[in-house]
């Protein structure tokens, strides 16, 4: 009996050592892990602040990049004849440059209008003529409806009231002539303002500049021939500006304006075609 409780209190011994064993070593390989899962996040934590440093640097020395390309640009812009010039002009330059800029944008916006306005009269009047013959005026109509510009446009108002007679297709012509015109003449009366104003704007900047030139000539101990010419030449930098901006701005809206006068005479031309082809219309019927 002894016996059996000796090797039953030794089977039990030898479990609770194993499972002692089992519980230092577990305890022992957690440890581990845990160091080695420390010790792998370190260098992770480390190339993300890294990178973090990086990038950020990265952005600095671009912005910085960025600032000495426009810091660049500016410098050399004043360096340049232009960018000198323009400083050496005064205050009355900066009118002038936004007069420059507020022409550009009308000559661009007004020749891609006209450009656009522009087309195939005849080969338009011998398809409407057609159709009002072949097919009636519903189909030229149509015609004048796929067809862009202010021609086609004015003939679809006259078209419209075609059933009224010629006398209500004149004057729905003539009503949308006028706003059509309106439309092809929109900012021409800007254009002839600036043409008109900018070598007034170069010549109140030049007296100007005299003034501002004569003044440091008195206040001046000893007058030299560069120090005159030297401020004379800075006053006349704005007549001369205005005079370049002037000149192709004048230029350009007397284009436009012929174009907007062959453009009158179209319209009148194709209204009168038409409103004969309507009478010859009514007559026979």
């Amino acid at each position: 009996m002894h016996a059996f409780f000796d090797a039953k209190r030794t089977v039990a011994l030898f479990l609770a050592s194993v499972l002692v064993l089992v519980a230092v070593f577990g305890v022992a390989a957690a440890q581990e892990e845990e160091a080695v899962a420390e010790t792998a996040m370190i260098p992770e934590t480390d190339s993300l602040a890294t990178a973090m440093n990086d990038s950020t640097e990265l952005a600095a020395e671009i912005q910085a990049l960025i600032k000495k390309e426009q810091s660049g640009f500016v410098n050399r812009l004043k360096r340049s004849g232009i960018g000198q010039n323009y400083i050496k002009g005064g205050n009355f330059m900066h009118p002038l440059l936004l007069a420059s800029i507020i022409a550009l944008v009308f000559i661009i916006e007004r020749f891609w209008t006209l450009s656009r306005a522009r087309i195939n009269v005849k080969g338009l009047m011998q398809k409407i003529i057609r159709n009002l013959r072949e097919e009636g005026i519903q189909s030229a109509l149509e015609v004048c409806q796929r067809t862009r510009g202010p021609i086609a446009a004015i003939l679809h108002s006259g078209l419209l009231r075609a059933d009224k007679g010629p006398d209500a297709v004149e004057k729905a012509i003539e009503t949308a002539g006028t706003i059509e015109m309106s439309f092809l003449e929109r900012g021409l009366v800007a254009l002839a303002t600036i043409g008109n104003v900018a070598p007034l704007l170069g010549f109140l900047g030049t007296v100007s500049g005299m003034i501002s030139a004569f003044a440091a000539i008195a206040a001046a101990e000893q007058v030299s021939a560069k120090l005159v010419a030297k401020g004379i030449q800075e006053a006349l930098i704005t007549t001369a500006t205005g005079l370049i901006i002037a000149v192709p701005v004048t230029i350009m809206h007397n284009f436009f304006v012929s174009q907007i006068d062959r453009f009158i005479i179209e319209m009148e031309e194709a209204s009168a075609t038409v409103i004969n082809e309507l009478i010859e219309m009514e007559t026979s019927a």
